[in-house]
């Protein structure tokens, strides 16, 4: 592994406090949480929990005092581990151009009220986690346990496989939606963890690739940081090939869902070898960030439409 050894900067999280605002706005705490991660991770955990319900022949009537558990609990636990991130981050954030205006670097939101919102978040999340079951519980821990410690505290710092580390927490809200509903092994969640895990690398490499002054000026050892632009674009197009059987180990949802798939993941790996002929690497890591998000929502879309009519009858 690469490793980097990087030194905090007491001034500049002294320097962000003294900058503070007059007022807290919206836009402030939706910095805070980080809105966009905490979408994303829920259309998992929503596809996860409709799944459980379409293969146990649930009626989604009969669970929807658990589906409300489940979301707001992992908005809370996700958003709480966001928080943290936010937190202890505040000293490289003002460093990097998508970062330096988060309400922790601002002062707007200051540091103590930060670390309680964030611990506050989480305890309120996993308790009501409680009430469904307790393997939910434990998925949502794995996921915010990987996230705040083995990523954000250990790994994004010194490592190059901090985005393999992190994956670890990005693949565990379709289990925690599962498990909620029916805590024992399925196939499905199963592939959908191994499909998320896998699909977060190309996703965030893409991402350190555009932002690649930044996270070096910030000390993060990101791939393109430490290897260059050619090794991470190898690595890309590795990971989306990996995806590639990955459907056909979801048979169960239907022949529509594996063409769709596969056609998705060819197209991706098309785009992916593409790189290694286009002048342009941010050009090309902008398109591969924009499929990444589309790949995403398509995929989990077409898993609920294929099983549109069990959970409700």
């Amino acid at each position: 592994m690469d490793k980097i050894e990087t030194t905090s900067s007491p001034e500049v999280a002294t320097l962000s406090v003294s900058n503070k605002k007059s007022h807290v706005t919206f836009a402030d705490v939706k910095a805070l949480v980080k809105v966009g991660i905490v979408n994303s991770n829920l259309i998992t955990v929503f596809t996860g929990f409709w799944l459980a319900l379409y293969f146990t022949n649930t009626p989604f009537m009969a669970k929807w005092d658990v589906f409300l558990l489940t979301i707001i609990g992992s908005t809370l636990v996700i958003a709480g581990g966001c928080i943290l991130n936010n937190w202890y981050d505040v000293d490289i954030d003002p460093k990097m151009a998508r970062t330096k205006t988060r309400p922790t670097v601002t002062g707007n939101i200051s540091l103590n009220i930060a670390l309680a919102l964030g611990i506050v978040f989480s305890v309120v999340g996993f308790s009501l986690l409680m009430f469904t079951t307790l393997e939910a519980v434990l998925f949502a821990f794995m996921g915010w346990f990987t996230y705040v410690v083995l990523y954000t505290i250990w790994s994004k710092r010194r490592y190059t496989l901090n985005t393999a580390i992190g994956s670890f927490s990005g693949a565990a809200p379709p289990l925690i939606g599962w498990a909620a509903v029916d805590p024992n092994f399925h196939v499905v969640p199963f592939g959908l963890f191994i499909i998320m895990f896998i699909w977060q690398t190309p996703h965030f490499l893409a991402l350190a690739m555009k932002k690649c002054k930044e996270y070096k000026e910030a000390g993060i050892p990101m791939l393109p940081v430490v290897r260059g632009f050619e090794i991470t674009k190898r690595q890309i197009a590795i990971y989306i090939a990996c995806l590639l059987p990955l459907p056909f180990y979801l048979a169960e949802l239907g022949t529509v869902f594996i063409v769709v798939a596969t056609i998705l993941n060819i197209g991706w790996l098309v785009l992916a070898i593409r790189g290694f002929f286009m002048k342009n690497d941010l050009k090309w890591a902008n398109m591969i960030f924009i499929y990444s998000l589309n790949y995403l929502t398509i995929l989990c879309l077409v898993m609920v439409l294929v099983t549109i009519d069990s959970p409700f009858s």
